[in-house]
C-alpha cells in the first residue's frame, strides 16, 4: 500500500512539472513574436513596479517691480561744511571759555557766535545765487546787528577791568567783512595783528593769575587763523557766486530764509527744488513705454523773395558790352540844355528840388555837447551793504558845511566826482578810494586798510588817527597833514607832483609844523651791471 501511494505522488509531481514546462515554453515563444495575443496582453497588463518620473521644475516667479528711488537730500556744499566745522570747533571753544569768565565777556562772545552764524547764511546764499548788482541789505542785517552789539559792549564799558578783552574782540570782528577784498586771506591775517595789540596785554596780565583768560584770547586768535586758512582753500581770490546755475537774488533769498540756514552750526542744507513733472505717456498696462517718435523732417528752406542775383551778375560779366543796348540821347532831348523841356516837365519844380535834396548824402551827426554844458547828476551819499558811495557833490558849499560820513569798521568808502567840498569820515572805517575829484579836502580819523587817491588835483588830506598806507597816483598839488598817531604811515606815489607832507611838532614843544616835499626827480645810472636809482635832492 505504501509503495502504491508513493507512486501516485510521483506521477502527480511529474504532471505538474510538465505543465510548468509547457507554460514556460509558451512564454518564451510569445516574447520572440510581439504580434502574438499573449504578448499584447502582457504589455497591456499593469506593471507591478511603474517607472517613477521626476516632475518638471516649477516656473520661476515673476520679478517684482523695482521700488521707487528715494529722493536724494541736497548735499551741503564743501565750503559750507568746512565753515560749519569752524563754527563748531573754534568758535564753540571760544564761546565756552567766554561762558566760564561770564559777565560782559560772555555777552560779547555770544554776539561773535551770532555774527559767524549770519556769515554762514550769507555764504550759503552765495552758493545758490548769481552775483547781485546790489547786495540784499536784509541778508546782512543780522551780521550788522551782531557787529554793532560787539562794538557797543566795548564802547559802553570803557571803565571795565576787562576792557582789553572787549577791545581785542571788537578789533577782530572786522575780519568778517572780507567779502569785498580781492585777497581775503591776507586781509584776515592782518586783522590778527590788530587783535594781538590788545590780546597780548591780556596774555601778559593773566599769565600767572588765571589760565582761563589766557585760553580765551588764544582761542580768539585761533578763530581768525583758521578763517584765513579756510579762505585760502575756498575763496583765494574773493567771494564766488553761482553765476552759471544760480537763482535770482530774490528767489535765492526766499529759499535761504525758508530753510533757516543761519540757525546754527551743522544745519543741513535745504532740499533741492522738485524736478519738473514728467509728461504722462499712454502706456498699456504691463507694457514698456513706446519709443520716442523719430525727429521730423526739417522743412525745406524758404524761397528767397528777393530778385534773382544770377541774372544781375550775368549782366555785369559782359564787360563793355553791357552798354551796347543803351540808346544815345541827343542834345536836343537833354533837359539841362533846353529850358523849354524843363518847363514842360511832368514833375513839379518843388518835388524835383525835394527829390534832389533827398538824393544828397545825409548830414554828419552832431558832435556831443561838452561836459560843461551837460546836465549834472544829482549828488549821492548812499550805503549799499558795507560800501559807502559818495558822488557828484560840487561846491563850494555854504560856509562851514561839511559832508560827513558815519562809517563803521567794516565799511569801505568810494568817493568820485566831488569838487571843491570838505568830506569828513567821523569814525574808523575799513578803506577809502578817491578818484577824479578836484579841490577836495578830506578829514580821516583812522583806517584798517589803505587810502587810495587817483587823479585828484588840488587835494588836501588830514589824518587824525592811524592810516597804515597812503597811495597817490596822478595827483598834482596835494597837501597831507599827519598827526602824532599817523607818523608811521607809508606813502606810495607815482606820476605825482607838488606834494607836501606836513609833520606835526614834537609834543611838549612850541615848534612849528614842518613841511616836507615828496621827491619828484630820480637819477638812474648803471652800477656793476644793474640800474641804480637815487633821489635828486635840491639844496639852497
Amino acid at each position: 500500500m505504501a509503495t502504491g501511494g508513493h507512486m501516485h505522488n510521483l506521477t502527480t509531481l511529474i504532471k505538474r512539472l510538465e505543465a510548468a514546462t509547457s507554460r514556460l515554453e509558451d512564454m518564451a515563444l510569445g516574447l520572440d513574436d510581439p504580434t502574438s495575443p499573449k504578448t499584447i496582453a502582457a504589455q497591456a497588463a499593469p506593471q507591478s513596479l511603474p517607472t517613477q518620473h521626476t516632475p518638471p521644475p516649477p516656473p520661476p516667479p515673476a520679478p517684482l517691480p523695482a521700488a521707487p528711488a528715494e529722493p536724494a537730500t541736497a548735499a551741503v556744499p564743501p565750503q559750507i561744511q568746512d565753515f560749519d566745522a569752524l563754527i563748531h570747533d573754534e568758535v564753540g571753544n571760544y564761546v565756552a571759555l567766554g561762558e566760564k569768565i561770564g559777565g560782559l565777556v560772555e555777552e560779547q562772545s555770544k554776539a561773535v557766535l551770532r555774527a559767524f552764524q549770519a556769515e554762514r547764511t550769507y555764504l550759503f546764499f552765495a552758493t545758490k545765487a548769481k552775483k547781485p548788482t546790489v547786495q540784499p541789505t536784509e541778508l546782512m542785517t543780522e551780521l550788522h546787528n551782531a557787529s554793532d552789539a560787539i562794538n557797543n559792549v566795548r564802547e559802553s564799558n570803557r571803565a571795565s577791568p576787562l576792557f582789553d578783552h572787549l577791545s581785542a574782540v571788537s578789533e577782530g570782528i572786522v575780519g568778517l567783512g572780507w567779502f569785498f577784498e580781492y585777497k581775503p586771506a591776507d586781509f584776515v591775517s592782518e586783522i590778527v595783528g590788530a587783535i594781538q595789540y590788545y590780546g597780548n596785554k591780556v596774555l601778559k596780565e593773566y599769565k600767572e593769575k588765571d589760565r582761563t583768560h589766557v585760553q580765551y584770547i588764544q582761542a580768539y586768535y585761533q578763530i581768525f587763523k583758521s578763517l584765513a586758512a579756510y579762505l585760502r582753500k575756498h575763496y583765494p581770490q574773493g567771494l564766488t557766486w553761482n553765476d552759471q546755475n544760480g537763482l535770482d537774488t530774490q528767489d535765492a533769498l526766499r529759499e535761504v530764509k525758508a530753510a533757516g540756514t543761519g540757525a546754527g552750526a551743522g544745519g543741513a542744507a535745504p532740499p533741492p527744488p522738485p524736478p519738473p513733472p514728467v509728461p504722462q505717456l499712454n502706456v498699456p498696462a504691463g507694457g514698456a513705454p513706446p519709443p520716442p517718435p523719430p525727429p521730423g523732417v526739417p522743412p525745406p528752406p524758404a524761397a528767397s523773395s528777393g530778385p534773382d542775383m544770377a541774372a544781375v551778375f550775368d549782366q555785369l560779366n559782359q564787360g563793355d558790352a553791357v552798354t551796347a543796348g543803351l540808346r544815345k540821347v541827343d542834345k536836343s532831348q537833354m533837359t539841362h540844355k533846353n529850358p523849354n523841356l524843363r518847363a514842360s516837365s511832368l514833375v513839379p519844380a518843388s518835388e524835383a528840388s525835394s527829390s534832389a535834396a533827398r538824393s544828397r548824402s545825409p548830414a554828419p551827426d552832431k558832435k556831443p555837447k561838452p561836459q560843461s554844458m551837460r546836465g549834472r547828476k544829482p549828488p549821492r551819499k548812499d550805503l549799499e551793504g558795507t560800501k559807502w558811495l559818495v558822488e557828484n557833490f560840487d561846491g563850494p558849499l555854504s560856509p562851514g558845511e561839511i559832508v560827513e560820513i558815519p562809517a563803521q569798521q567794516n565799511h569801505s568808502i568810494l568817493i568820485s566826482r566831488c569838487n571843491n567840498i570838505i568830506i569828513k569820515v567821523s569814525s574808523k572805517a575799513n578803506a577809502i578810494s578817491i578818484d577824479n575829484c578836484t579841490g577836495l579836502s578830506l578829514i580821516v580819523d583812522s583806517l584798517v586798510s589803505s587810502l587810495d587817491i587817483i587823479k585828484c588835483p588840488k587835494f588836501a588830506l588830514q589824518i587824525d588817527g592811524v592810516v597804515p598806507t597812503l597811495l597817490l597816483d596822478q595827483v598834482d598839488g596835494a597837501v597831507v597833514y599827519l598827526g602824532h598817531q599817523s607818523l608811521n604811515t607809508e606813502v606810495f606815489s607815482s606820476k605825482c607832483s607838488a606834494i607836501n607832507v606836513m609833520l606835526p611838532p614834537k609834543e611838549g614843544t612850541d615848534d612849528d609844523t614842518k613841511e616836507c616835499p615828496l621827491p619828484e626827480q630820480i637819477k638812474t645810472y648803471v652800477k656793476d651791471g644793474v640800474l641804480v636809482s637815487e633821489i635828486v635832492e635840491h639844496a639852497g
